[in-house]
């Protein structure tokens, strides 16, 4: 099969052919349709992640078919419409067995502990804990825009900072993660406040219903968002990963306001400063989010089918394997505004 291989961190991404993989008992072959291309994909490949062996297949972001499963499976069978989360659980620990198989002690992690979705079929471990069975409604690249990103701004805003109608968000950075974040608070009734120093990305936040677009390398944006909403924002998340980002997410909330940190702190922002003085004297409250359960996938899947969210919208634009593996190198200065999906017919 073809695979996107690097063999050295920062090195390039060739597309070779490498074995089939083989499922064990518990696991599944998913026959690649469709895979995002993410940031994370990207800080793996620069070397910022420890679970990376080289050499290495990324890409987490994935749907496709059933290909193939081990004899204990008894959920999925070959032919079957699947995604998956990010973050896989084991099935047996503390966490998976309290239903948090998103932060299993035992986690894999296709494009990361183990080959991923840059590939014709991929591997995913405990298949019966981790798949998710895509309803006809959703098409393969709506199901990978899903990928790590719209699960991850779900739960952020759903789960974590539990976001209320009429409540002010300031969501820094509209990427991928960004303008999920604005979809879904759009559809809770929320006032947003989209964040960005890329003037396309902004305007892709206004398109998706952001309510008000802030430049901060043009202005103080903690002091704007205080003026825009009178006592800062209620809830506000970095949705980039980055240690001024991640200041700049605190020192904007109001009183018993909540943050979530959802973008990766890896590298030089691995240790962002934080105004603690801040979190004491407003009582904050300081969240992370680390992608979703697959038991709750079916409440995403309501919002679609009902109109409430269209995370196709997402999808600036599709790119076979070879290009994909071009574009993940070039991640630091990526030129589209919102995801770029690797489409596995082309």
């Amino acid at each position: 099969m073809r695979a996107a291989v690097f063999r050295s961190f920062q090195g390039p991404i060739a597309i070779e052919q490498v074995p089939l993989p083989i499922p064990s008992d518990a696991d599944a072959v998913i026959e690649l349709k469709a895979c995002g291309i993410c940031r994370s994909d990207w800080h793996a490949w620069m070397g910022h992640d420890t679970d990376i062996q080289l050499p290495h297949v990324p890409g987490h972001e994935l749907s496709g078919v059933v290909a193939n499963v081990g004899k204990s499976v008894r959920r999925f069978h070959a032919g079957q419409r699947v995604t998956v989360p990010f973050c896989c659980g084991c099935g047996a620990c503390t966490e998976c067995n309290l239903g948090n198989t998103h932060i299993c002690d035992n986690h894999s992690q296709p494009g990361f502990t183990h080959w991923g979705g840059f590939a014709d079929q991929v591997l995913i471990r405990c298949a019966d804990t981790n798949l998710v069975a895509l309803p006809d409604s959703i098409d393969f690249a709506s199901a990978a825009s899903l990928g790590c990103r719209f699960i991850t701004a779900f739960r952020a805003l759903i789960d974590q900072a539990k976001l209320q109608r009429n409540e002010w968000i300031a969501i820094h950075g509209c990427g991928g993660v960004g303008l999920s974040a604005i979809m879904i608070a759009k559809a809770l009734g929320a006032q947003i406040i989209a964040l960005d120093i890329q003037p396309n990305r902004l305007e892709s936040a206004r398109e998706l219903g952001a309510d008000f677009l802030l430049n901060p390398s043009l202005l103080d944006p903690s002091a704007a968002i205080r003026d825009i909403t009178g006592r800062g924002a209620h809830v506000s998340i970095d949705a980039l990963g980055h240690r001024q980002t991640c200041f700049n997410s605190i020192d904007c909330l109001a009183k018993r306001g909540r943050h979530v940190q959802v973008g990766l702190m890896l590298a030089e922002d691995s240790h962002p400063a934080i105004p603690m003085a801040s979190v004491i004297a407003k009582e904050l409250e300081i969240y992370g989010s680390h992608g979703m359960q697959p038991t709750h996938y079916p409440r995403i899947f309501e919002m679609i089918d009902s109109g409430a969210i269209s995370p196709e919208r997402l999808v600036s634009n599709t790119v076979g394997l070879h290009r994909g593996a071009q574009l993940l190198t070039q991640f630091a200065e990526f030129p589209n505004s919102a995801m770029t999906i690797i489409d596995f017919s082309l």
